[in-house]
């Protein structure tokens, strides 16, 4: 188009009648800022002049006539403005002119330098450093972009300046990934490779517990100061952690499509392992589900309805222990530590009619410490010498559509007195107490409490077994705690 412009222009014959002014100013068409040193000419040839530094220029004498004046400087695109020159008259021209990119090249592709990839026990404050160059030169701006791998969450950082970025705030035993886009602000970006680096391991994480993410339930860690760790992804339904100190791995359920399997991982939420396959963990209401450890960390039992199973953690081995004899479901299971023992929780499909009882490894009945009783049971947990079950029961009887609980309360069963006896845990009117476990020197019990709405926020809480107005809240918004 500029070609025809030129050659139209060209055969437009010059009015020798008398003279005319042009004037006008060469700007950048992004940023409209001044353009020095322009080269402006015309068609049919008369005179050149450059752009002053603020970018005007002027012809102050040319012959009347129809002309086509053309812009042109070094790094931009040429351009063409058509103008017609009267006589004794000043004509305007505004000339936009956009950045040349036909040969300027992209940035080279930024390369990173520290951490090295892979990198382990990253501090939880560092820096991000990369090399970029520009064969032209032109002045760089840098994008990082840097993902949490156990949470995807994503956050980027923009218009860096230098090749460095600090960064804050990191989470312990957590691998991240980051990438480095550099921009010359002409072409498109150039993007490192992506690199990752694993934090610091947690220091000392004594406690597992969920908090709700959305709609999911996720697992998290805490040391006894506060610090927490999300272990899972929010974009999984996982519940039920149980930690296995000997061989230091996390046993999980999670959703696998319509059913839910058991899973374990290290304690840092990485190496995750399905365990169980062709036969599920199932039961009447899979929030009030649960499954054991053996003390070794080489198998673990579970239910499925009416039968319990155990498995090795490697997932080979499965193998069926125990058929209830009455066709209840089995809810819950504990694994004394000699394994000698198995403490069951069972009831019917709508969680009720509950009975507890305790069954050696043959399947063998031994002893029972609930039945006959009105109302939800849930919370399993054995002492170390077999002695003592602890245990929450509704005491108000209720029973719902909705497994809806009034008023649960901690009971410690004795082996030797055949009796349960009630903790007193200065629990509030209106509150539950659910998913009880001892603690590791059993001096106290570690809890679910929640208002009996069944909405609430639930908290994990904890008390002493002997000492009246000791509880106290560890972990807001949590629930099915663990404390290894």
């Amino acid at each position: 188009m500029c070609f025809i412009l030129f050659v139209s222009c060209s055969e437009e014959q010059i009015d020798d009648s008398g003279m005319g002014i042009v004037k006008g100013r060469v700007v950048d068409s992004e940023t409209f800022e001044p353009i020095a040193n322009a080269r402006v000419s015309t068609s049919p040839t008369t005179s050149t002049y450059f752009s002053d530094k603020d970018g005007y220029f002027e012809f102050s004498e040319i012959l009347v006539g129809k002309y086509s004046f053309q812009a042109q400087k070094d790094g931009y695109i040429s351009k063409f403005e058509p103008a017609t020159v009267a006589k004794n008259t000043t004509v305007q021209i505004i000339f936009e002119l956009d950045i040349s990119t036909a040969n300027n090249k992209p940035p080279e592709i930024p390369l990173l330098t520290a951490p090295a990839d892979d990198a382990k026990g990253q501090a939880l404050k560092l820096n991000l450093t990369w090399t970029a160059t520009d064969k032209e030169l032109d002045p760089l701006t840098f994008t990082v972009t840097l993902k949490n791998g156990t949470t995807d969450v994503i956050t980027t950082f923009k218009d860096i300046k230098t090749p460095s970025l600090e960064i804050s705030g990191l989470s312990y035993s957590t691998k991240y990934y980051w990438q480095v886009s550099s921009s010359d602000g002409i072409n498109a970006p150039s993007n490192s490779v992506t690199r990752s680096f694993t934090t610091l391991a947690f220091p000392n994480p004594r406690f597992l517990y969920v908090k709700k993410v959305n709609s999911n339930n996720v697992v998290y860690t805490a040391d006894e100061a506060g610090n927490e760790l999300q272990l899972s992804s929010s974009e999984v339904n996982s519940f039920r952690p149980k930690k296995n100190l000997q061989i230091k791995k996390i046993a999980y359920i999670s959703s696998d499509g319509s059913q839910n399997q058991i899973y374990t991982m290290n304690p840092d939420g990485s190496s995750v392992f399905k365990v169980t396959n062709s036969i599920p963990i199932a039961g009447f209401n899979m929030e009030h589900v649960s499954y054991s450890w053996s003390t070794n960390g080489s198998q673990l039992i579970y239910p499925n309805f009416d039968k319990l199973y155990q498995i090795n953690a490697n997932g080979s081995g499965l193998v069926q222990i125990f058929k209830t004899p009455n066709g209840k479901f089995i809810s819950e299971c504990d694994w004394s530590q000699d394994g000698s023992q198995i403490v069951l929780k069972v009831n019917d499909i709508s969680g009720y009619n509950a009975e507890i009882y305790v069954i050696n490894s043959a399947g063998v009945l031994l002893y029972q410490v609930l039945s006959g009783l009105s109302g939800a049971v849930s919370g399993l947990n054995i002492s170390v010498d077999n002695r003592n079950i602890v245990y929450t029961r509704d005491v108000s009887g209720y029973q719902s559509a909705n497994y809806r609980r009034l008023d649960s309360r901690i009971f410690i069963y004795n082996r030797v007195t055949n009796a349960s006896t009630e903790i007193d845990t200065s629990k509030p009117n209106g509150f539950n107490d659910l998913d009880v476990k001892f603690s590791p020197n059993e001096a106290e019990v570690i809890f679910t409490s929640t208002s009996n709405d069944g909405i609430s926020t639930k908290n994990v809480v904890k008390a002493s077994i002997n000492d009246v107005d000791t509880r106290a809240i560890l972990f807001a918004g949590g629930s099915m705690p663990e404390w290894k």
